[in-house]
């Protein structure tokens, strides 16, 4: 993995986050590559129950400041930055006073979805997109964790797709089973459709449950990762139909080695064969 750039974008972080699979994942893969002499950044939101003192977040000036058009309307775009501890490793928030200051993730406090949950996702894809662009810092892959994180490759091949940055980059979505019940959003597919991405790009959003998420995400990545063993039916069978590379699940105690080989052998060979 040596000098190689892998972008991490993630719904949930440890140790910002209580631990889950997504968020030890994202945790643990960047770690991995940054000990075997690789490059990572990592993004996740800015979420309101994140402890900005405890873990010393900061914004980073010279990132925030532009606006993002959502829907119509323009939200300021704020960058905050946290290093985990012993671990040198540098985290990206993407945060919104309008989307991210309440203090819970996704759900309110009767436990249903936030309504806005889908213009969350729709910021949240855009603003990492937009902040790498300001880094100039072009990744090897973009592994996304998380169905916060599943309209980022959906911009990416199609919004974006013109982007002299990411035009070698290779995606790869890992897909977990500890989704939601319900939609984000009624017209979350109305409000990418205001981005001018084409009607025949969105038809998996036509109800934006949590398994059509994850089927955009894999449907615009270049390989996909079992993060669970408890996906659904619906979604197994969807990527396997995709026919992209895929590595089955593997438990946290051999990952490492197999992400590695996965990242080299199948998701950077064909673009290191060119």
């Amino acid at each position: 993995m040596k000098d190689k750039r892998i972008l991490y974008v993630a719904s949930e972080l440890m140790p910002y986050l209580p631990e889950t699979e997504v968020s030890s994942m994202a945790f643990e893969s960047p770690k991995m590559v940054n000990g075997k002499g690789g490059q990572t950044r990592i993004f996740m939101p800015r979420f309101g129950n994140i402890n900005e003192r405890r873990h010393q977040l900061h914004e980073v000036i010279r990132l925030s400041g532009m606006n993002l058009v959502i829907n119509d309307f323009d939200m300021p775009l704020i960058i905050k930055v946290a290093s985990i501890p012993k671990e040198r490793m540098q985290v990206y928030f993407i945060d919104n006073e309008e989307y991210f200051k309440r203090k819970a993730t996704v759900l309110d406090k009767d436990g249903s979805l936030f309504k806005d949950n889908d213009e969350r996702a729709i910021f949240f894809a855009k603003g990492v997109i937009e902040t790498v662009k300001k880094l100039n810092w072009a990744p090897d892959i973009i592994h996304v964790h998380g169905w916060m994180a599943s309209l980022l490759p959906l911009y990416l091949k199609t919004y974006y797709n013109n982007e002299p940055l990411f035009k070698d980059s290779k995606i790869v979505t890992s897909v977990y089973g500890n989704g939601f019940e319900g939609e984000v959003g009624e017209n979350l597919k109305k409000k990418v459709q205001f981005d001018e991405i084409a009607d025949d790009k969105l038809s998996l959003i036509d109800e934006a449950t949590f398994d059509n998420l994850m089927k955009v995400s894999v449907a615009y990545s270049d390989a996909v990762i079992m993060g669970t063993q408890d996906v659904s039916a619906e979604l197994e069978d969807f990527i396997e139909k995709a026919d992209l590379p895929t590595l089955e699940y593997k438990y946290p105690e051999e990952f490492s080695s197999a992400y590695e080989e996965f990242y080299l052998s199948e998701i950077l060979s064909e673009s290191e064969e060119v």
